[in-house]
């Protein structure tokens, strides 16, 4: 990628290395004064836009995007209410028929992870569902087979689980981040397809999300979290420090994606660039994944090419 960029729509030049250098060090006084605000955070609390010098909306969404336009709210919200009526009917299905899903929801920091799992479960049956965000491992998990802490979290008859960082957190975050040897991921890479090969034996449904966005609109988002008071706890001392590890990131993703894309457990990967597409396109890709009775195929239909698809191998 170019170490300039000119962000689309906006008249703001960005500097990759500078904007880092922003996040670091500034304060959300020095980014005022720089002319950067957010707009957005109270009637649309997940979708804020960042405004750059002169007010204009900074459209980094726009860097290697299909899309020219965002979703509209409007079609967002209409798409979104039918989808998690197709999700509800889903979930009875499941319950009644003791079926088990696990959703693992991996991806770059500020990808939309977490948004994405929000619009998922927002009227789904509480009973029925578990989102599993798991912390560091404590000192008797990490004396632990390494996918033990997961395997205690994996749904029962009727359930679905869905990881916000699922065990390939071993393939990408800890290898860059120094937090696992070099022999523990090897051994990792190895036994992840074989592990999944037992779910997918077992009778567990697995889904594999990885959620991408791109270097600009990924600072762009770091960006909203240091100025916004309701979102600077999202900004951590892990993503500052990973704000210049971009390609140690990509390469380990593709590795991921090369030695853990298999029949069992394929990859999916969504551009969430424009995160409402993103979500919906996901909600999409679960549900065709699932032969649950009365699926509405007008909603369903098939998901988006152009927003979710398997990864390319190299």
């Amino acid at each position: 990628m170019e170490r300039q960029d000119k962000a689309e729509g906006s008249d703001w030049a960005v500097d990759v290395d500078e904007m880092i250098s922003w996040l670091r060090e500034s304060s959300v006084e020095d980014l005022a004064d720089r002319g950067l605000s957010v707009e957005g955070t109270f009637d649309e609390v997940d979708d804020p836009v960042l405004l750059g010098p002169g007010g204009k909306p900074v459209r980094s969404w726009r860097e290697d995007h299909a899309y020219e336009e965002r979703m509209s709210k409007e079609e967002y919200e209409s798409t979104k209410r039918l989808l998690q009526i197709e999700l509800l009917k889903a979930q009875t299905w499941l319950a009644e028929t003791g079926r088990r899903l696990v959703i693992g929801f991996d991806g770059r920091d500020a990808a939309g992870k977490g948004g994405t799992i929000k619009r998922f479960i927002e009227h789904l049956n509480p009973r029925g569902f578990r989102v599993v965000a798991l912390p560091a491992p404590s000192a008797t998990e990490k004396g632990q087979w390494f996918f033990q802490r997961y395997v205690n979290h994996l749904p029962t008859s009727g359930e679905i689980v869905l990881f916000d960082r699922s065990w390939h957190n071993r393939a990408v975050v800890e290898p860059v981040m120094g937090f696992c040897s070099p022999e523990e991921y090897e051994e990792f890479m190895r036994a992840a397809p074989l592990f999944e090969e037992m779910l997918h034996n077992s009778g567990i449904v697995l889904i594999k999300f990885w959620f991408s966005v791109s270097r600009l609109e990924q600072l762009t988002r770091f960006t909203i979290r240091r100025i916004d008071p309701v979102r600077q706890w999202k900004l951590s001392p892990n993503d500052l420090a990973s704000l210049d590890m971009w390609d140690d990131y990509t390469h380990y993703k593709e590795q991921m994606f090369r030695r853990t894309h298999h029949p069992h457990g394929p990859w999916t990967v969504v551009s969430s660039n424009d995160k409402k597409r993103g979500r919906i396109e996901a909600m999409r890709v679960v549900l065709n994944q699932l032969d649950y009775p009365g699926r509405d195929e007008s909603v369903v239909k098939q998901p988006d090419p152009l927003i979710v698809g398997p990864p390319t191998l190299s």
